[in-house]
């Protein structure tokens, strides 16, 4: 597990945010480490069949990765990281994935929202994310806006989209 896990980027620790019964806080130990690599193994490898060495990139250990969890049970992933996009920082939102079977009850509306506001708390006010085009809708009803054409990443149709203060 990358040590940026551990701590808020601020350098303290972050509080798990509930709402209900689903948390969403950062990873915190190997336990959950181990349920994110098998959430977005599921998602991303199995079910969409994005090919392993894509999946896991060089970004694992500059991320801040996420768990989301329903009644303790973890069921949700995501991450993010610092990037420069025209000469400011952002904090890029990626891996989003919510088991099949927990799907339709708007719990990644509720993990895009948590990641935005910790990523709110570490100083970040811009956003960006590649969106799988079937979900460009979905996005920018969080207020982000669509800024390219549509491009292949591993081997799914993406739009670049971005959210501004």
């Amino acid at each position: 597990m990358p040590a940026s896990d551990l701590k808020h980027p601020s350098g303290n620790s972050a509080p798990a945010r509930a709402a209900g019964e689903f948390v969403v806080h950062a990873v915190r130990n190997g336990r959950e480490w181990e349920a994110v690599r098998a959430i977005r193994t599921q998602v991303f490898v199995d079910e969409q069949g994005c090919p392993p060495e894509l999946e896991w990139d060089e970004h694992e250990s500059t991320s801040r990765h996420m768990v989301g969890k329903l009644d303790g049970t973890e069921i949700a992933a995501a991450r993010w990281r610092s990037v420069w996009l025209n000469e400011r920082a952002h904090a890029k939102l990626e891996r989003f994935a919510v088991l099949p079977e927990y799907r339709g009850r708007g719990l990644g509306r509720r993990l895009v929202e948590e990641v935005i506001a910790d990523a709110r708390l570490a100083g970040f006010d811009r956003f960006v994310v590649h969106a799988q085009q079937h979900l460009e809708g979905f996005y920018g009803s969080f207020g982000f806006e669509t800024v390219s054409d549509v491009f292949e990443e591993a081997g799914i149709r993406h739009v670049k989209m971005v959210k501004r203060p």
